[in-house]
């Protein structure tokens, strides 16, 4: 009876293993699949907000063409009153192309904070700054015009003389946004990769004890990559394993000509959110 009572409980402890070994990889696909459900929540919060900042800038620039209509409108008219319509709306465009500067600055700083590689936003920014120097080109035009019609407006003066600061100086914080923004990008978009056989990894301390990157390593044994552009390693090795943690659906481990492992990299954006490190062990 005793026998029997004894290996009961040996099957038992058999089973429960087996059953959290089974369950580990499961709680590990969830971390993962969870982890990539934030970045992607992250970046769509991120686009949100400068789509948001975006679709103001441009509601702005339809609000000052249509109160230039009213200019245009109140300067070939008759009436006493046409002066102070002018000057009205002379004012609305004043403030409303300040606040357009406002927001091009903002959205200049959502883009510098977010995770975004945004090339294109980086172009529309740009062309957003050429259209408030084109929006000053046509207000000092339309000076010329109200001076031939004797309607001088000291407002509209003022309003020029600033534009002329401010654009001369959004363009200096322009220039030192983009480089600003380029340098981030690089930042972003850099990442760093080795491979070695276990005594190599040993010797500049990436590999210790079975644990990777946890001492002071040797940083300038790695290689520099741009993520954008390097997405395959040759590993010149008939074994390949690696050792930092990356998801599995986002690169694939093939053979050569010569049956030697080469990493390809499918999908950069997930293959790096686990770590800018890559360590591969060779033979």
């Amino acid at each position: 009876m005793k026998k029997f009572l004894f290996f009961v409980c040996i099957s038992v402890l058999v089973i429960t293993s087996c059953t959290q070994k089974k369950a580990t990889p499961n709680v590990v696909n969830y971390q993962k699949t969870d982890s990539l459900q934030k970045i992607i929540a992250q970046r769509d919060n991120e686009i949100n907000d400068m789509m948001g900042t975006l679709n103001e800038i441009q509601e702005g620039f339809r609000e000052i063409t249509e109160a230039e209509n009213r200019v245009n409108i109140a300067k070939d008219g008759e009436g006493a009153d046409k002066t102070l319509q002018i000057k009205d709306n002379i004012q609305f465009i004043s403030s409303t192309m300040k606040r357009n500067r406002e927001m091009i600055k903002k959205l200049q700083q959502q883009l510098r904070d977010s995770h975004f590689n945004g090339n294109e936003l980086k172009k529309t920014i740009a062309s957003l700054t050429q259209q408030l120097d084109e929006k000053d080109q046509q207000l000092q035009q339309l000076r010329v015009e109200l001076d031939s019609k004797d309607i001088h407006i000291s407002e509209l003066d003022e309003t020029i003389n600033n534009l002329n600061a401010n654009v001369s100086n959004l363009k200096t914080v322009t220039d030192d946004n983009n480089q600003t923004i380029s340098n981030q990008d690089k930042q972003l978009n850099t990442a760093w990769f080795v491979f070695g056989t276990k005594n190599e990894l040993k010797e500049q301390h990436i590999f210790v004890d079975g644990k990777v990157l946890e001492s002071n390593f040797n940083r300038g044994y790695f290689t520099k990559v741009d993520i954008r552009i390097d997405k395959e390693i040759k590993l010149y090795s008939k074994s390949a394993r690696l050792l930092t943690m990356h998801p599995s659906s986002s690169y694939t481990l093939s053979r050569d000509a010569n049956n030697q492992y080469i990493l390809r990299i499918t999908n950069p954006q997930i293959f790096w959110s686990t770590s800018k490190y890559l360590v591969i062990l060779v033979k």
